[in-house]
């Protein structure tokens, strides 16, 4: 039932694209939340019924909104936001995302909807922002690049344009996008295996590759699986030890407001840089707390304290969107021990689920053009959702093989992740659409910038005979 949910996921990005592109971003988010209405009327009445199988359709269906919401979602908002302003606009989805963990380890307590009686609410909780969404949306306008770009609609674009900035004068940003416009006159959207046969996005689709595998694979989820028995080992009681995953949940609430505000600040490069490198450093102390927390006391504590460090570093650079996989879905599977004798609870998050929110989640949708974006989300989201199945799948063996060593692989990637962005990813602060693609057009092409353009065959024009 578990594995339910990525599938879905994996699904509903595949889904995404085309939706994007013959529903526009407003309308294929309003039918997505249709789907989360359905989930919540199958998780609501499940247990009146006496059905499991409406919880894995409920499931299922969960995991399909996800996949489609998280690609269109960072699309919508960046399209629609001005280019001074779009990485911060981009980021509002993730303090927001921040705040609904932060409430559902809340609300996921014994004693509040956690327990055996309530777990029915609490799964049907997701009707509140679905209903939320589907009354207010109508009430926005559809992104403007896709009225224009896509739908050769100016009047409407131009409608939507002042709406969105409060202001009549918008002939600046008008212009921009028919320049925009003109780039991409007759191309039509691009189908997701041909992002990866045009040279000229080669650079686009690697730097998406990479460091969309990168967050997968930094070792965020590993540290969550391993939280609850740190903060065992801690002296953390058993029955607190929900409390102390809450104050996970605050973290990341922090580093969506930090952020938020410093991407538009430092920019990209800065904050993915930066987190990688912080990563590493703390899963490195974590490494060592780890192999010395049967010979000193205080190394436990020290564990803990990184825990909360490597978070806050995650958030801060290539993102943090999680949701625990299990929790009152699987009440039944009671304890067990991992090796040398470490507990692990069954309420403790061993499948994680990171989608693509902070800086890695723009990067789709500000490499790539308006004919590719959509397909550039579908590749994105794919990617993802399989890695986290993959991880899911090799991390009790990981944990199994390589006991307190268990980070090493993952700080290869920190490493790693650091590295390719610091030599090879392009800065997007400030720039428009336009001006980030030529730059990765000269980059994709080094040999054809260094000598002038090529104007086609020199005609000679002469009277001499």
């Amino acid at each position: 039932m578990v594995s339910l949910y990525p599938l879905g996921g994996l699904f509903g990005a595949l889904l995404a694209g085309p939706l994007a592109i013959r529903l526009g971003r407003k309308k294929s988010l309003l039918v997505n939340n249709t789907l989360v209405v359905a989930a919540a009327v199958l998780f609501g009445f499940s247990r009146r019924a006496g059905s499991f199988e409406m919880i894995m359709l409920g499931r299922l269906l969960i995991g399909i909104s996800a996949g489609v919401g998280m690609n269109i979602q960072p699309m919508y908002l960046g399209e629609s936001a001005p280019k001074e302003l779009r990485g911060a606009v981009a980021m509002t989805s993730a303090i927001f995302t921040a705040l609904g963990i932060m409430i559902g380890q809340v609300v996921g307590l014994r004693e509040l909807l956690g327990g055996p009686q309530a777990w029915p609410l609490l799964l049907a909780s997701c009707l509140v922002p679905g209903v939320f969404q589907l009354t207010s949306l109508p009430l926005l306008p559809e992104s403007p690049r896709y009225l224009l770009i896509d739908r050769g609609d100016a009047e409407t674009c131009l409608v939507a344009l002042q709406r969105l900035r409060g202001t009549a004068d918008v002939a600046a940003e008008l212009a921009e996008l028919e320049e925009e416009r003109a780039a991409c006159q007759g191309l039509r959207a691009r189908r997701l295996w041909e992002l990866f046969q045009d040279g000229a996005l080669r650079r686009q689709v690697t730097s998406l590759v990479v460091l969309g595998s990168a967050m997968e694979l930094c070792g965020n989820d590993s540290m969550y699986a391993y939280s609850s028995s740190v903060f065992l080992e801690a002296g953390v009681p058993q029955e607190k030890v929900h409390y102390a995953i809450i104050g996970t949940g605050c973290c990341e609430l922090f580093t969506a407001f930090v952020g938020c505000v410093a991407i538009e600040r430092v920019g990209r490069r800065v904050l993915l840089i930066g987190g990688y490198c912080l990563m590493t450093f703390w899963g490195s102390v974590f490494t060592v707390a780890l192999c010395l927390q049967s010979s000193l006391s205080w190394m436990p504590y020290l564990a803990m304290s990184c825990i909360f460090a490597f978070i806050l570093s995650f958030g801060i650079g290539p993102g943090f969107w999680k949701e625990n996989a299990k929790g009152p879905l699987l009440p039944h599977l009671g304890q067990g021990r991992g090796k040398a004798g470490r507990r692990v609870v069954a309420g403790s998050p061993l499948f994680l689920l990171l989608l693509p929110a902070g800086v890695t989640g723009i990067l789709a949708m500000e490499l790539f053009d308006q004919t590719a974006r959509p397909a550039a989300y579908m590749v994105c989201g794919a990617l993802m959702w399989t890695m986290l199945f993959l991880v899911g799948l090799g991390f009790p063996f990981i944990l199994k093989g390589l006991s307190h060593f268990f980070y090493v692989p993952f700080l290869i990637v920190c490493v790693c992740g650091a590295l390719y962005t610091g030599f090879f990813l392009p800065e997007t602060k400030g720039k428009t659409f336009l001006e980030i693609s030529k730059e990765l057009h000269r980059l994709n092409f080094p040999r054809r910038n260094q000598g002038p353009a090529w104007r086609g065959p020199e005609i000679v024009r002469s009277t001499e005979l």
